[in-house]
Formats: C-alpha cells, structure tokens, sequence
C-alpha cells in the first residue's frame, strides 16, 4: 500500500512538473508563432519591446510642434518630416523625405495587424497624402496640420474614413 502511495505522489508532482514545462513552452511557442518569422524579426524594427518607449520619448520632445509643409525642425515640421526625425532617433532607420516616396517602403499590413512602428497612410486630398505611426491601442503619432504634433485615434471617423493603408518598415 505504501509503494501504491508514494508512485501515486511521484506520479503527481511529475505531473506537476510536466504541465510547468508545457505552460512554459506553451507561452513560448505562441510568442514565436506571433512574430511569424524569426528573420524578419531581425531584420525589422517590431522585434523591440522598447520601440513604443523610444517613439513616445521622441513624442514628448515634438509634442505641440507646429505644422509646416516641407518644414523640418522645431519650428515648424510636416508629416514626412516627423516620420523621418522619429524612425531616425529611435532605430537609426532612415525613411525617404516625402510621404509619396515612404509609403512605398517597406510591405503592406493590413488595419486589423498593424503593430508599434508601422506607418499609416491617410488620404488628405484628391492628391495628398498623410502620414503617421502607430503606438499600439488604436493611436498614431503625427504632425497635424491644425494641431501640430499630436496623438490621435484610428477610431475617430475624420482617420478611420480616410485611412488608405499602411506599412510596415524593414531595415
């Protein structure tokens, strides 16, 4: 009866074990799974946790710079601009100068996949363009024309009617 009892505790906390390290490879196979592909995840800017962070510090920096079209400094800065000054601050990355020239960069993903650091593309005009980056949680990072830097939604109707689509940017 006691060997009964002490294979049926040792047979428990295997068990124990087992669901650990199945828990524990569960997690990271679904971490993996999510980045889709490893070489890809070397190659672009998505594979850093801290890139939130570093936009967001960038953000704070620019916050409330007004908008000028071709402008590139504190002074006065357009959306292309921004884009250029942020991917370049945070990853060392740089973009073309014209949003024309950026949303060619990179591969399309669509709204429902769009990670931190993918620019999105806005119809601003029968032939303008507009441009920003995403943060997580619905919110893009750009230079408004009538607010200046700025976080706004893709949930507010003015973006979610306009949104044209969106890239994701490798080095």
């Amino acid at each position: 009866m006691t060997i009964l009892f002490m294979f049926f505790l040792l047979s428990l906390s295997f068990s124990a074990s087992c669901f650990e390290l199945s828990r524990d490879f569960s997690s990271k196979h679904s971490y993996l799974l999510k980045t889709n592909n490893l070489t890809e995840q070397k190659k672009n800017i998505y594979g850093d946790n801290n890139f939130r962070s570093r936009l967001l510090s960038q953000y704070q920096k620019w916050r409330g710079t007004r908008y000028h079209f071709g402008g590139n400094s504190f002074r006065g800065i357009d959306c292309s601009a921004l884009m250029q000054h942020l991917f370049r601050d945070t990853k060392n990355l740089s973009l073309p100068r014209t949003t024309r020239e950026q949303i060619l960069r990179g591969r399309d993903v669509m709204r429902h996949a769009l990670q931190v650091g993918d620019l999105v593309f806005f119809r601003s005009g029968p032939e303008g363009r507009h441009v920003g980056v995403f943060i997580g949680n619905h919110e893009f990072i750009h230079a408004s024309s009538s607010k200046g830097v700025i976080i706004s939604t893709l949930k507010n109707k003015y973006w979610h009617s306009r949104f044209m689509t969106a890239r994701r940017v490798t080095a």
